[in-house]
């Protein structure tokens, strides 16, 4: 686990000064306040922290986190937060930033620990940031969740142990589920196209390879090479479906499937949860719509 204490620069000050808003929020909820940086982590923190703690998200469903823009309402909502969550290996790249105009305040690196993969995209050796696609590797995160929390609110420690454990426990059933499905399909389907390069850890796990149109979502220039090779993949080894995440536009990937005789068989969860009424309203839903929508998208027809 990774904590860091930044100090303030007066980069911003009138967007955090006193407001009455973040005062009454306050004195409503009396709970120390963490904020995570995107919907899925928050999913997390909320079922480690038991409800000790009042965890929010500073982006909303449906945002993309890696490009995010702090808003000056973002820096209003988070003003007293007692703790930043954060997922690091190069996602939230504007963090730095924000945890600065907010002032002195602990920032967590979840993904602190995990065993990570290279984007390798033409080169490139930076850690793919989409660790939590492992349910193996969120186990991670619960500890460093569970650490953090029991630093914040050491007389919390035991209740948070014992929700960390229950949550890990929900993991595990989720890892064999999924591990179960994906077993069924065939080997020569399972080459999972999807737009950005999100799915490598799930594709470890569960022994799939993986295609995609560019690495990161903050890089989405689809060079005619990699489109070429991608589309030729697919046509030759006859995969029924390809994919893309929700917080991107689609249309590249349409052109894949027009060309190689696939289908876009469907819209996967990364990079943020549904809204509550939605098929990812959690991570553990998130998880279990994407594997499902995979399986059913690339089995026989």
């Amino acid at each position: 686990m990774s904590i860091r204490r930044i100090v303030p620069l007066a980069l911003i000050p009138v967007l955090v000064g006193c407001g009455a808003p973040a005062a009454k929020l306050a004195a409503d909820d009396p709970r120390p306040r963490v904020i995570a940086s995107f919907t899925v982590l928050a999913d997390m923190a909320q079922e480690v922290a038991c409800g000790r703690l009042r965890v929010e998200s500073l982006t909303r469903p449906g945002a993309e986190i890696h490009g995010y823009e702090v808003t000056p309402s973002d820096l209003r909502r988070a003003r007293g937060a007692k703790l930043l969550l954060e997922n690091g290996l190069g996602l939230e790249r504007w963090m730095d930033r924000f945890a600065t105009s907010l002032g002195p305040i602990p920032r967590v690196v979840v993904s602190q620990g995990v065993a990570t993969i290279p984007i390798d995209a033409e080169g490139d050796r930076a850690s793919n940031p989409h660790a939590w696609m492992s349910p193996q590797a969120a186990r991670v995160y619960v500890d460093n969740l569970q650490q953090a929390f029991s630093r914040l609110d050491p007389a919390g420690a035991t209740q948070f142990s014992r929700c960390a454990a229950a949550y890990r426990a929900q993991l595990d059933r989720l890892d064999a589920d999924l591990r179960r499905q994906i077993a069924g399909l065939p080997p020569q389907h399972r080459l999972l196209v999807t737009c950005e390069g999100a799915f490598s850890y799930l594709a470890r796990d569960y022994g799939l390879e993986e295609g995609w149109l560019w690495p990161v979502n903050g890089e989405r220039e689809v060079t005619p090479q990699r489109m070429r090779r991608l589309i030729a993949s697919v046509r030759s080894r006859r995969v029924p479906a390809v994919f893309c995440e929700s917080t991107v536009d689609a249309r590249a990937m349409r052109r894949v499937a027009a060309e190689s005789g696939a289908r876009l068989a469907g819209i996967l969860h990364v990079d943020s949860l549904s809204p509550p009424g939605g098929v990812a309203p959690t991570y553990l839903k998130l998880m279990r719509h994407n594997v499902d929508s995979v399986r059913r998208g690339l089995a026989p027809r």
